[in-house]
Formats: C-alpha cells, sequence, structure tokens
C-alpha cells in the first residue's frame, strides 16, 4: 500500500459523553482537556436523547469556560438543526468564542427517534441531499461579502430571501460523518474535513479505499484532495503511538480524537501520546530509509554514500564524584554491511536523533546558566523569571524547581518513545543490535533514578529555598549521565536509524 500523507499538521482531542446527570462533571472533562493541552473537545449531538444535555447549550457553556481549546459537535444532527438556524448559531457561538468553532455535520441516525421527535424520516438518498442542500444554505448565510439576500430553492430545504450573516471570526471548517459512497463523494466535492470512527470501520484498511472515493471526487471537482482534513474517532484501545503515527503516515489521519470520560487518560493523552505521535510523524515525514546499492531507487552519488551525520562526541568532562555506570562496559553495534548507500531520507532520521538530543543538550544549559547565576547572586528572582518565560520547556511554570521538572519529563518521555517505540523496531530487523538496545535501556532506568533524585532535591529546596547544594548536586549527576548517554546512543545507532528507520509502520 502507498503511504497517504496530506501534510496536515496533527491536532488530538476528546469526544466526551454529554451526560445530563452531572452535568459539572462534563465542563470539567472539557477542562481537563485543555489543561493536557489536548487541541480541541467535541460532543456527540442527540436530541432525542433526554439522558444528554443540549449538545448546542453544552458547547456555548464549555466555550465560555475554557480559553484556548476548539470546539467542534461531533457530529451535529442535522434533521432535527434546521440549517438556516444552525448557521447563526455557529456563527454566533464563533464569534463569542474567539473562532474556536469547527462544525461537525451527520445526515441523520436512529430515525425512529427523530420521528418521534417531529421531524419525517428520509430516505438515504433524501438525506445525502439534504446535507449538501444544507451546506450551501449555512456557507451562505456566512458570507456578507454580498448584499442580496439567499435563496435557494432544494428539495429539502427552502431559503426565500434570508439576510446574510453574522460572518463568524474565522472560515469555520465544516466536517462530515460519513461512511457510504455517495457521502464519501459529498465529502470531496463539498466539505473541508471527513469524520468516521474506526470502531465503525471493519479495520483500518478500510480507510485507504474511503480515501480512495472522496480523493477521486475531490479531483474530478478540481480540488487538491489535501484541502480535506481527516479526522479519526479512536478509542482508548488505540492509544499506541506507533500505531496512531501509522494511521497519519499511511491513511492520512491528522485529528485524532479519544473517545473517553476519564481525567487520567485525558491528561496521558494529551501529555504523553500526542508528543510521541507528533515526534514519530514527523521522524517518518523525512522517510527515513536507506537503500541497498544497485536498487532501482537508488538515485544517490558516490560522494552521498556515507552516513553524512556526525555523532556528538563525549569531551570526558565530569562534574560529579562518581557515575552510576561503567562506560567501559558498553557493547557496540556490529559493523554496517559492505555496499550500503543511504538516502537522503535515511539520513534525516540519524538528524533528527541529533536535533532532539541538541534540544535537550541546550535546554540543559540552560537550567545550568541559571542555577550558577542565581547562586553567585549574578541574577536576581525577577530576571530569571524573564528568561524562563523565554525557555522552550517552561510550559507556564514560573521557578526554576518547575521548570527543573518539566525537563525531567520531557527528557522521561523521550526515553519512553525510544524503549516502546523505535527500540522494539530495531530489535525486530537486526537482533546485532540487542546488547546495546538492552545497555540503552538499562541506561534508561539508571537516568529514571538520577531524575528521582532531582525532584527530591526539589522538594527539599521548596522547604530550605535558600541551600541550594542538593539540587546542584543533582543537576551536575544529570548533566554527566545524559551527555554520556547521548553520545553512547548516537555513536551506535546512528547508522543503524539510517539503515532501518525508526518504527515499522514508516517504511
Amino acid at each position: 500500500m502507498s503511504l497517504r500523507d496530506y501534510g496536515h499538521d496533527l491536532r488530538f482531542g476528546t469526544f466526551l459523553t454529554p451526560g445530563a446527570a452531572q452535568p459539572e462533571q462534563t465542563v470539567r472533562l472539557a477542562q481537563v482537556s485543555e489543561q493536557a493541552g489536548l487541541d480541541l473537545v467535541t460532543f456527540q449531538d442527540h436530541p432525542y436523547q433526554p439522558a444528554f444535555l443540549d449538545t448546542w447549550t453544552l458547547l456555548s457553556f464549555v466555550a465560555a469556560r475554557t480559553r484556548r481549546i476548539l470546539l467542534a459537535p461531533n457530529v451535529a444532527n442535522l434533521p432535527l438543526r434546521p440549517p438556516a438556524v444552525l448557521a447563526r448559531a455557529a456563527a454566533s457561538l464563533d464569534l463569542l468564542s474567539g473562532g474556536r468553532l469547527e462544525l461537525g455535520l451527520g445526515a441523520g441516525a436512529f430515525w425512529d427517534a427523530i420521528e418521534a421527535m417531529g421531524t419525517p424520516r428520509r430516505t438515504p438518498a433524501q438525506s445525502v441531499r439534504a446535507l449538501e442542500e444544507a451546506i450551501r444554505v449555512i456557507r451562505e448565510l456566512w458570507d456578507t461579502s454580498q448584499r442580496r439576500g439567499v435563496r435557494i430553492d432544494g428539495e429539502q430545504y427552502r431559503v426565500v430571501g434570508a439576510k446574510r450573516g453574522p460572518a463568524p471570526a474565522h472560515h469555520i471548517p465544516i466536517v462530515l460523518g460519513a461512511y457510504k459512497p455517495r457521502m464519501l463523494r459529498l465529502v470531496g466535492t463539498t466539505a473541508d474535513g471527513w469524520l468516521p470512527s474506526l470502531g465503525y470501520l471493519p479495520g483500518r484498511e478500510a480507510l485507504a479505499e474511503l480515501n480512495d472515493i472522496i480523493d477521486d471526487s475531490a479531483t474530478a471537482a478540481g480540488r487538491d484532495p489535501s484541502e480535506i482534513r481527516r479526522w479519526l474517532n479512536v478509542g482508548v484501545g488505540e492509544l499506541d503511538p506507533s500505531a496512531l503515527a501509522e494511521l497519519a503516515v499511511e491513511y492520512g489521519i491528522s485529528t485524532f480524537i479519544l473517545g473517553t470520560d476519564d481525567p487520567g487518560t485525558i491528561a496521558q493523552f494529551g501529555k504523553d501520546v500526542a508528543p510521541a505521535v507528533r515526534e514519530l510523524v514527523e521522524t517518518s515525514r523525512s522517510s527515513p530509509i536507506a537503500a541497498p546499492l544497485g536498487s532501482s531507487d537508488n538515485k544517490t552519488s558516490a560522494a552521498e554514500s556515507e552516513l553524512g551525520v556526525t555523532p556528538t562526541p563525549d569531551d570526558g568532562t565530569r562534574l560529579s564524584p562518581r557515575m552510576p555506570w561503567d562506560e567501559s562496559t558498553r557493547p557496540t553495534a556490529p559493523p554496517a554491511p559492505v555496499g550500503l548507500r543511504y538516502t537522503p531520507r535515511g539520513r534525516a532520521v540519524s538528524r533528527h536523533l541529533v536535533d532532539v538530543h541538541d534540544q535537550l543538550r541546550a535546554e540543559l544549559r540552560q537550567i545550568r546558566d541559571l542555577m550558577d547565576r542565581v547562586n553567585q547572586g549574578t541574577l536576581g528572582i525577577d530576571a530569571a523569571r524573564s528568561q524562563l518565560n523565554r525557555m522552550t520547556l517552561r510550559q507556564n511554570n514560573w521557578t526554576l524547581g518547575a521548570y527543573c521538572e518539566a525537563y525531567c519529563r520531557v527528557v522521561t518521555q523521550h526515553h519512553t518513545l525510544e524503549d516502546e517505540g523505535i527500540f522494539a523496531h530495531l530489535r525486530s530487523v537486526d537482533s546485532g543490535l540487542a546488547p546495546v538496545l538492552d545497555r540503552l535501556e538499562d541506561e534508561h532506568r539508571v537516568i529514571h533514578d538520577v531524575l528521582e533524585g532531582v525532584d527530591r532535591a526539589l522538594a527539599r529546596l521548596a522547604a530550605n529555598p535558600d541551600d541550594h547544594t542538593e539540587l546542584s548536586r543533582a543537576v551536575d549527576l544529570l548533566t554527566d549521565t545524559l551527555l554520556s548517554h547521548f553520545a553512547y546512543e548516537e555513536r551506535e545507532l546512528l547508522e543503524p536509524l539510517a539503515r532501518h528507520g525508526m518504527y515499522e509502520g514508516q517504511l
């Protein structure tokens, strides 16, 4: 199967149950989603369900109780929400929320319940036609660039001279929940996005066939298929970063919506899973594969036959009186096969590992510099806070201790990604790397203990803020172990990564 990556930035969100029994809990979960760094929060829309809050009222309330996160119905029940009224409601909420609304639409399901609410039943063909007409109504009413009223004489919806406006704060994407060919063709010709649920598909492989229908329809309509963002509702069982990254690079999914009402799972999705998936996809978009000499797609010249990426050397400087491991016992990787040439895409993944390490090295230097200047009295607390505010990993924390904690979380996340994804892949394709990978994983566990030492020192610093001695020692040890480990890992893995890639799903 060929890769199908439309190049969109990745987004992650939640699909929350709009339960009426504990309405404040539903709102709180939306706030947890925002606090976890997620991009959007969505709610199902079943107006005939008395156990649920009204979705549009809930979206409006959540918009007022959050600041950044995007909001969307997943998806709005069109038969029970007249499109002209829905257009005004959507534009109003978008204006009130500062441009944070995206509009998911569905043609309708559970027709017995819809009929019970007073709306006549539609055939499948009528439902698709109604959705097509509704999109036209909504977009016409949003378009205030023209002065004349909106007139649409459709089979399902008629608008006779309705005044336009209000215009939304931004272009509101219209995203369709769709599975059948007629609906998928409508996505391709008309919509801004497609939103299926993985649990309703026979398997993830079905995404390829459904994407084909959308793409063919878009192309026939003179549209670029990449204009259409691919969303996907996923369950808790699909939280593996490698599996989600595969859905992105092979099936074009760029917005992952997790169905859960558990705050711990939401926090994990935002703080651990989403960053790991982003890193994997970023690496995959560099296409880290190597081609053997003489292969049909090998276009490199003799000058490009070398790896072209240099491991960062260990200069041997040690700040601590002891190291937590014996560096002389480290195993080495077997030599690369003779006559191997690396593609530019293969070299990119090796460069990526060095880039990740360089970022961690740079942030570590900032921690050390800040500690030294505060300890020496050459930097006041206000100036220190100002510098912390500009640091990449600060994450809105205001103290030296909080910054160190943020850094430790990032290091741990990086090592987890390596152990569970990258290393597992390298083991599966090159058994000769096992001793090196075993040692690197052992060192990850040691570094975890060193990070715990930093945490303990931070706790003691909070009790005695004038004594930085223990924290300085802990950060010295962290510096020694990290720089030694990074240098060893680059020395042994840059070549295998260029040859094998980082994980199986990207090849």
